[in-house]
């Protein structure tokens, strides 16, 4: 099947990472707890995409009731009660413990250990090795042989690189993971655990790739192996990020927040002109539990 690939609006999107990351930290002072409970807020949302991306049927409603610890109208595997569960503990974990040590191999395996208690336990916490060969499609992860070496290379190119744009850097370092795939299971969901304790790390907002962009993310992956290009995942990256800057933004400036369905009536606009303009992040909407939202004052 052809790779469909649009143009990706990758340096629109750098230049607004910078400035929006500027305006935030102008912002944030006094109102640390604010942010603190939006990141707590979005643990559901963060757990509900990632487990989507890798086929879990839990809703986003279904996995806050898990979270919450309120039984279920239906039955649901053990294994997904835990994948929820686990991946809340590990976002968790991370809003700590990315400042507190830098991204090596032994954090991967604790954050694997993490994620995969209780569902794997004879693979948690360690790399694959001997056979243990993995495939997600057609393509087949790295010889279990040269994971180690691998990890080892893709975090000293990671860090090495510091000069780099953030996009283009988490770009990368997301794509190389998935290209060698070193753990027998959880590897999306690692992968992007690894994303937001990076820019965690280096003081950036963290980001929800959201389940309703799959086939786009997939056609990153694509792109990588075909082409050795980042860009679209750059573009993934990128909104992601802006996306999550114009909704803290939103709440430090104390904004009055609405759909942008209501904004579209209120202002005589076009819904889908601007949910286009939305998902390109050309003007300053976000999306929360699914919706799209935007401060009433906006200008678009």
């Amino acid at each position: 099947m052809p790779i469909t690939i649009l143009m990706a609006r990758t340096p629109h999107t750098m230049g607004q990472v910078a400035s929006l990351r500027e305006r935030y930290y102008k912002r944030l002072p006094g109102k640390e707890s604010l942010i603190k409970v939006i990141s707590e807020a979005e643990i559901p949302e963060h757990v509900y995409n990632s487990n989507a991306i890798e086929n879990s049927t839990l809703t986003l409603e279904e996995t806050e009731k898990i979270l919450l610890q309120i039984d279920l109208e239906r039955f649901v595997s053990e294994r997904e009660l835990f994948e929820a569960k686990n991946l809340a503990r590990v976002m968790e974990y991370i809003e700590s413990g990315a400042k507190e040590s830098e991204l090596s191999p032994s954090v991967m395996l604790l954050l694997h250990k993490m994620l995969i208690a209780n569902i794997r336990d004879d693979i948690a916490g360690r790399f694959r090795r001997g056979d243990e060969w993995v495939r997600v499609g057609a393509h087949i992860g790295a010889d279990p042989k040269d994971v180690d070496r691998l990890i080892a290379d893709m975090l000293a190119a990671y860090h090495g690189g510091k000069d780099g744009h953030i996009v283009a850097r988490i770009a990368r370092l997301h794509l190389t993971f998935e290209d060698i795939h070193p753990f027998c299971d959880g590897n999306g969901r690692i992968g992007r655990v690894l994303n937001n304790y990076e820019l965690i790390r280096e003081g950036y907002v963290t980001i929800n790739i959201a389940f309703a962009n799959r086939a786009r993310y997939y056609d990153a992956f694509q792109e990588y192996e075909k082409k050795g290009s980042t860009k679209v995942m750059e573009e993934i990256v990128g909104r992601a990020l802006t996306n999550s800057y114009h909704k803290r933004l939103a709440y430090l400036e104390g904004k009055t927040i609405t759909s942008l369905n209501e904004y579209a009536k209120q202002n005589n606009l076009s819904h889908s002109n601007l949910l286009n303009k939305a998902s390109r992040q050309t003007i300053p909407a976000f999306l929360e539990k699914g919706v799209w939202k935007i401060a009433a004052d906006a200008t678009v």
